[in-house]
């Protein structure tokens, strides 16, 4: 919907003020209440009134899955009817009539998790939570003490909600079984904090999750825990930002929420997030440069230095997953994490990093691949399994890939 008819400066500049003022004062009171007396200087032109602010935003809120606004107020400075996280996702349970509600709650007890997380990271200065824990976790890194802290935020959520049977954690060596009075249908895999060498430094880190249904009965087995990202039920994100962000798929699209803290809920501010067919950053930790093999070596020495009229790429490197791959989310582009000399199977592990961000990526209409093959066709045979990955924008990764393939055939 257009709300003026300045489509450009020339089109602008050859109009009377009187012509500019009959034209904005025209449309805007096709899609606004107020009344416009004609001959008279009504809120349009001195100025937007709050009703008309108001009703302006109203209207054009309308579009935006999941909200009724005939039902919604925002008078008061709160919106009546924000669509929350929760309420999203038992919208989309409706449309299941067979399912039994344990998705649902299992997502809600991660919200609880999230939330208390952000709270913790926001303090984590006063709270004297900067710094290390004393120990390494199962990968060899030096644990901070937010990281167990978030560790344990998840794991007594998932726990505490009966639906989950097992959990796997970058924090922890061996498989978390629940108990058995408290076990549930689901496998969830996370990150509690990926990023976490940022904490100190304020950079923005988050949490990662995978959910995948367990396929056989009685004790939980490799075969549950070692399942393809093709047999997910549901993966996302939450980023601990500038503000604090989920990111959800459940198999039908991919929606952001962000945390309103005034109410304490995650509220709809992305529906449908779609990743732009082609970017302009790329991301990739170019301290190992020397260790990358020539084909991609080659592919990103063309989007520093491109061809006479083809467009080079901007570096754009944070150092937490999470940030990296949500910008990719948004803005387009690709995120690289290769095989180096020092890590020939790649560094990032395939449950609970590689795989549910492949799975929001290909919901968002984008690319990840290991260089040979798409990341969620991937069956792992250990739970810590580290991989490769590349992904992003659709035609980003697919010209990457043909320097792939030109090596292959050299």
């Amino acid at each position: 919907m257009e709300l003026c008819s300045f489509s450009s400066r020339t089109t602008r500049s050859s109009m009377t003020v009187v012509q500019r003022r009959h034209g904005l004062r025209t449309t805007i009171a096709h899609i606004c209440a107020c009344s416009v007396a004609e001959g008279s200087d009504p809120c349009h032109i001195g100025g937007l009134t709050k009703e008309c602010l108001l009703s302006l935003i109203a209207n054009l809120r309308q579009n935006i899955p999941g909200y009724n606004m005939s039902q919604s107020s925002n008078t008061y400075g709160i919106e009546t009817n924000a669509m929350t996280l929760q309420r999203f996702v038992l919208h989309e349970q409706r449309k299941h009539p067979s399912a039994t509600g344990d998705l649902t709650h299992l997502l809600t007890s991660l919200l609880t998790a999230f939330k208390a997380i952000s709270s913790s990271v926001r303090k984590a200065g006063l709270a004297h939570l900067y710094g290390i824990a004393g120990n390494t976790n199962v990968q060899g890194e030096e644990v901070k003490k937010l990281d167990v802290l978030s560790n344990e935020l998840m794991i007594n959520m998932v726990r505490s909600s009966y639906t989950s049977c097992a959990m796997v954690s970058e924090e922890n060596e061996n498989v978390i079984e629940v108990d058995e009075g408290k076990q549930g249908k689901y496998i969830v895999t996370f990150d509690p904090l990926d990023g976490s060498s940022n904490i100190d430094c304020l950079v923005s880190i988050g949490t990662i999750f995978g959910i995948w249904r367990k396929q056989t009965d009685g004790p939980v087995t490799q075969a549950d825990l070692l399942q393809s990202g093709r047999a997910m039920v549901a993966a996302g994100y939450c980023l601990y930002g500038s503000a604090t962000m989920v990111v959800l798929s459940t198999g039908r699209g991919v929606n952001g929420f962000m945390l309103d803290p005034s109410i304490g809920e995650f509220i709809l501010t992305h529906p449908k997030m779609r990743i732009p067919e082609k970017g302009k950053y790329y991301s990739i930790n170019e301290g190992y440069a020397k260790q990358w093999p020539k084909s991609l070596a080659e592919y990103v020495h063309t989007r520093k230095f491109p061809e006479p009229g083809k467009k080079g790429m901007a570096l754009r490197y944070v150092g937490s997953m999470v940030a990296d791959v949500h910008r990719t989310m948004l803005n387009g582009g690709i995120f690289l994490y290769p095989a180096t000399q020092d890590a020939p199977k790649g560094k990032l592990r395939y449950l609970y990093e590689c795989a549910p961000m492949a799975f929001l990526v290909e919901q968002a209409g984008g690319i990840a691949t290991t260089g040979e093959r798409a990341v969620l066709d991937h069956v792992p045979t250990d739970i810590h399994e580290r991989g490769l990955i590349y992904l992003g924008s659709k035609l980003d990764v697919e010209e990457m890939l043909s320097f792939f393939e030109k090596y292959k055939e050299q």
